[in-house]
């Protein structure tokens, strides 16, 4: 397909570059960057390629002890980030660095670097926090208040609040500041803990991956097929921004940048169709959100996962589609009834991109597929199956002329990876920090006591039902402002194993903290990605929060349904259940969608509202009876609604 053909749809776009530019400085911290321009500009690149150069080097071939590998990782993270975030916004000038930046950062890194040049010597001498002395206390002192700082300037105050309300509390426990700088600092229970160990042989090779696709136009390749399947239909530019931004999310790992991105691009289209502002900020932020629950990639945060539970990949990824089916499935439909409901028309099929021509475009996803084949099957590792993809990208995108990658590309393509990877990694070492302090307090007994006497003193509601909410609320309070991946190793670490302790599955209580530390995105007051999608829309924040929270009911109601029948995860179940528990759920999520709407071919009374959103949540309950009763209901509403419409087709 030619570059011409590609840009076929005429976008009247309210948001200049340097609009959108402002919008991320604004709603993602990690765009608050210093500017490098000049022989500096290019120093400081180089510095982020040898990162991402060393990274690839170091998780595929490096034999070096695991502590080594790690503390180079985290010295050359803060270099890197003190390189690239200021104090503040009013900090930011051209090719400016104050003196007590490079005091933070040679601090940091020399505390890091320090370990792993004494590493050896360590090993033998400091075996138990009895053998601190003063100069090792204040290399982990340093080092974890560099990284702190570091981190709330790329991730922000929410992580941090809780980092620190957990030090606080760890000090008040009797625990002694030697006793917990050894267990944070120099072993691999704190700062170099899992998350830590993940991002730095995983994630990061992954985050490379996805800055070299997204430099073969896979995101605009997205938005064309997604226009050339749905835009003609009623409130097309609408559901392009489901599917689009369904498939961009899935692999940028940041629901606001997703939004900003592809809402610059989707926002206009439909507020140009016909959707309320509020209503069009809403799609675009509920759809990017759920990009990071969207399989195969999931923001890396599938990778993640299957360390965590130690089952593989493949396993996470496929127990991960019907959830994130019901997702998108929700959103579509809502945005199909409230198109119907105004009467919304879509796009001119001559103004679309031909289905048929984007075909010959189709080895662009041939990376994707590439990576998931290999990981899936086991025949590779992770990390080596990104370094292949990442290969299989580059001599894909030789066939596209337009945006081949050349040696700039993949300059700028490694720069970006590198640069990626900081508030990740940061964000990681914060989550190691909270889940050391929580293992060595055994605050998370505590925190499981609390929530099951809590459970059983309300008698007339299922005890399991009462920790899955109060649970949810802890994980939407904790996912405020986080990235995906710290996010979940937040949740893993504090919140999943109060939901195992009382009979859920392992799997179903990972899956259930992920996705609503996911949703605090778009669930006000704290929801970044509604906010920047309002800013796009120029709608207010508040409702179009209100409305990314209608649009994402999926995400609040099936982690409800998985973990209390965990067949909808495919866990002990066969083929023909699977087959009727896809299609009773999507029935199920179209009922609960059309309740949230008030529209099905008509305005919808209250009651039947109540009784279609009923019938809608039986049916996702993957049972036999409840799938009778549900389908039963559901069936009356419709009728009800069939005839009604018949007999008044203008009603409102």
């Amino acid at each position: 397909m030619s570059n011409k053909d590609e840009k076929k749809i005429e976008i009247h776009n309210d948001s200049s570059a340097k609009d959108v530019e402002e919008l991320m400085r604004k709603y993602d911290r990690e765009s608050n960057t210093r500017i490098w321009e000049g022989k500096t500009g290019l120093a400081v690149r180089l510095i982020m390629v040898a990162f991402s150069v060393y990274c690839i080097f170091s998780t595929l071939w490096s034999v070096a002890a695991l502590e080594k590998r790690l503390t180079i990782f985290m010295a050359l993270i803060i270099i890197m980030g003190y390189l690239t975030y200021p104090a503040s916004k009013q900090h930011v000038r051209v090719n400016h660095i104050p003196w007590y930046d490079f005091v933070l950062m040679i601090a940091g890194s020399g505390a890091f670097f320090f370990y792993c040049a004494q590493y050896d010597t360590l090993v033998k001498v400091l075996t138990s926090a009895s053998k601190m002395t003063p100069l090792y206390t204040v290399i982990g002192i340093v080092g974890i208040l560099c990284l702190m700082e570091l981190c709330r300037r790329c991730v922000g105050w929410p992580i941090l609040c809780v980092a620190g309300a957990i030090l606080i509390y760890t000090f008040s426990t009797g625990i002694g500041l030697e006793r917990l700088l050894y267990t944070l600092f120099y072993t691999t229970g704190g700062v170099l803990s899992t998350p830590v160990q993940v991002c730095a042989k995983y994630i990061v090779v992954f985050i490379i991956f996805g800055a070299f696709l997204e430099r073969t136009g896979i995101a605009a390749f997205f938005i064309n097929l997604a226009n050339s399947l749905v835009g003609s239909y009623s409130g097309g530019p609408a559901k392009v921004a489901v599917i689009s931004s369904a498939l961009c999310g899935m692999v940028s790992g940041s629901s606001v940048g997703n939004t900003v991105t592809t809402g610059s691009v989707t926002i206009p289209m439909m507020k140009k169709t016909g959707y309320k502002p509020e209503f069009a900020g809403a799609v675009e932020a509920a759809a990017s959100t759920g990009g990071q629950i969207m399989p195969p990639i999931m923001g890396a945060a599938a990778f993640l996962m299957a360390e965590y539970m130690n089952v593989t990949y493949g396993y996470v990824a496929v127990r991960a589609i019907l959830p994130a089916v019901l997702y998108f499935a929700g959103i579509f439909i809502a945005v199909h009834l409230e198109a119907k409901k105004l009467g919304l028309k879509g796009i001119s099929r001559s103004e679309l991109p031909k289905f048929s021509k984007l075909l010959s475009r189709i080895y662009l996803l041939l990376p994707l597929v590439v990576l998931v084949a290999l990981v899936t099957t086991g025949t590779r590792t992770m990390q080596f199956s990104a370094s292949v993809a990442i290969l299989v990208t580059i001599i894909v995108s030789l066939f596209d002329k337009e945006n081949r990658i050349s040696i700039k590309k993949i300059l700028d393509a490694l720069e970006a990876g590198g640069k990626g990877t900081i508030t990740v990694a940061v964000a990681c070492s914060m989550a190691g920090i909270i889940a050391g302090c929580i293992t060595a307090t055994g605050l998370a007994s505590k925190l499981i006591s609390g929530v099951v006497s809590i459970s059983s003193q309300i008698s007339f509601i299922n005890p399991t039902l009462v920790a899955l909410f109060l649970t949810m609320i802890c994980c939407i309070i904790l996912g405020m402002g986080v990235p995906t991946t710290a996010n979940y190793c937040i949740m893993a670490s504090t919140c999943a194993p109060i939901l195992i302790t009382i009979g859920v599955p392992k799997v179903a209580a990972h899956f259930f903290v992920f996705y609503f530390g996911i949703v605090a995105d778009i669930t006000p007051p704290v929801a970044l990605a509604a906010y920047a999608g309002s800013a796009i829309a120029k709608s207010n924040p508040m409702k179009t929060g209100v409305n990314a929270t209608k649009l994402a009911i999926g995400a609040f109601v099936v982690p409800y349904i998985f973990c209390l029948n965990p067949a909808m995860l495919f866990i002990d179940t066969t083929p023909l259940s699977v087959v009727m528990i896809v299609v009773s759920s999507l029935i199920g999520i179209f009922g609960v969608a059309a309740s949230m709407n008030g529209y099905l071919y008509r305005k919808m009374h209250w009651i039947c509202r109540i009784v279609i959103c009923v019938a809608g949540l039986m049916m996702m309950d993957p049972t036999v009876i409840t799938d009778i009763v549900g389908f039963v209901l559901f069936a009356a509403v419709v009728a009800i609604q069939y005839f009604g419409a018949k007999k008044q087709p203008l009603a409102a």
